[in-house]
């Protein structure tokens, strides 16, 4: 496949689907209210040190009761579909059991005034919000967590399954898995790597578990789907043997531990012996795998940035790359002491993430190459900047503009070189709470006051609402014209 740029426009297909993405920790607050139970995130933000300046997802954007606004607001920009998650504590507080009826009609409200304004919903069931009942039972670590999972996945389908389009299981299980329980980045903030492997499998069975659970609810018309955060790595230099091994095993321990079991039925040998002095896997039992494998619809892909990294020579520091979720002295990165990340080279978002379009393109190229007749959708995508609200009331986020211009002509050349790429939702519809940063990155393209909670569109959300209308890219200065 070619990966030649231009600045003619692009036209996508016209079937393709055009959205923008939340989570529901990082913008409903509310969250002691409607009967939701604590997360572990209350739990994990509200220990003194874990995130920035002490911030919580107690409040973050009130979508909790500003979600007609925010619906209002997707319809003003012309999306076509929504990409939302289900706080799993709001529906069933302690993870298993009797469901919370008020907060069960709070998701089957926002759902309908959804498809009353034409935008399609996709749901995502667990975007990190483990209940922190569950936790005290040792949480992903605990093989009873992917059945609870399961079971809460049945529920919400029964509940909820003739409004939704697609059935996400779980987002970016790799950061929940190594920044949650190795590096303790992330909620519920282990440092064990040990610990990070036995949750990435417990991961893979629950959405085994839950996919299984939701065809059995709805039948084989529901559509389901995983959204990885799948890393591309590059060697330092590539005619460097020692390199071009470091970047392998960073492929296995952040990508195959995923798509080894969901995709091909079992993970890489490889993986098991580089990580055999950390755990004898024995958390593996008879059957799992093949209740891990389940016909997906469709696969999510979340992309950011890459990463480059070379054999660490002696005296260098050991693997530090977080996969973009936060700093740590713990590296999230298991078994891989032996791999140096290097420091990205500019330019650089607020995040401290290179930018490099190119890597979108390889990734899914990759994807289509190798999971012949899998759909792929891009499920996250964008870029935090350091906006401010100006003189004339206004964000001008030209960098955004910029960022979300190529990286979708990166999409656009894909799709145009014969890749199977459906849908593309943008990250974020509004600024939000970003986990350990707390509220001092912002991701939206709609600015949020966290004092007023007064939404304004920036600059970038007029230009994508153009991009939405028009249905192909247009150079940045012609699809400001139409704004």
């Amino acid at each position: 496949m070619s990966s030649t740029s231009s600045t003619s426009p692009r036209a996508f297909p016209a079937r393709f689907v055009w959205g923008a993405a939340t989570a529901a920790y990082q913008i409903e607050g509310a969250a002691t209210e409607g009967g939701r139970g604590p997360s572990i995130w209350d739990t994990f933000s509200r220990t003194p040190g874990k995130t920035l300046n002490g911030d919580t997802g107690d409040v973050a954007a009130d979508h909790y009761h500003r979600w007609r606004d925010d619906v209002a607001l997707m319809s003003e920009l012309g999306l076509g579909a929504y990409r939302l998650s289900i706080s799993w504590p709001r529906v069933q507080p302690g993870g298993r059991g009797e469901l919370n009826a008020e907060g069960v009609a709070f998701y089957r409200d926002l759902l309908d005034a959804l498809r009353e304004a034409g935008i399609t919903p996709f749901v995502t069931l667990y975007h990190w919000d483990l209940p922190q009942e569950l936790e005290d039972a040792g949480g992903w670590t605990n093989r009873e967590t992917a059945y609870a999972f399961a079971g809460y996945a049945r529920a919400m389908a029964r509940e909820l399954g003739d409004r939704v389009a697609v059935w996400t299981t779980l987002n970016e299980p790799w950061c929940s898995a190594y920044l949650g329980y190795a590096s303790g980045v992330h909620a519920p903030g282990r440092t064990e790597p040990a610990a990070a492997l036995a949750a990435a499998h417990h991961l893979n069975l629950a959405h085994g578990l839950a996919a299984a659970a939701i065809r059995a609810e709805l039948g084989e018309r529901a559509q389901v789907s995983i959204t990885l955060n799948l890393h591309v790595t590059r060697p330092a230099d590539p005619e460097r043997a020692a390199d071009l091994e470091a970047a392998h095993r960073v492929d296995l321990v952040g990508n195959h531990i995923f798509l080894g079991p969901l995709l091909d039925g079992s993970y890489p040998v490889e993986l098991r012996r580089l990580t055999s002095h950390l755990s004898d896997w024995s958390f593996i039992r008879p059957g799992d795998l093949g209740l891990i494998r389940q016909r997906l619809d469709v696969l999510g892909v979340n992309y950011y940035s890459t990463s480059y990294v070379r054999a660490r020579e002696a005296g260098a520091p050991a693997a530090g790359g977080t996969g973009g979720h936060g700093d740590s002295a713990v590296s999230p990165w298991v078994a891989l002491d032996d791999v140096e990340f290097l420091a990205p080279a500019g330019p650089l978002t607020a995040m401290g993430w290179n930018i490099e379009p190119d890597g979108l393109y390889e990734l899914l190229a990759a994807l289509d190459n190798a999971y012949e007749g899998l759909p792929l959708m891009v499920t996250e995508n964008g870029a935090a900047f350091d906006d401010v609200v100006g003189p004339d009331g206004q964000v001008h986020d030209a960098a955004r503009v910029d960022y979300l211009h190529r990286h979708l002509d990166a999409v656009a050349r894909v799709i145009a070189d014969g890749a199977d790429v459906r849908g593309y939702f943008l990250w974020s519809l509004l600024d939000n709470f970003e986990w350990a940063y707390g509220y001092s990155k912002r991701f939206g393209i709609v600015h949020v006051d966290y004092d007023t909670q007064v939404r304004t569109p920036k600059d970038s959300a007029r230009w994508y609402a153009a991009l939405v209308s028009a249905g192909e890219l247009l150079p940045p200065v012609e699809a400001s014209a139409r704004q």
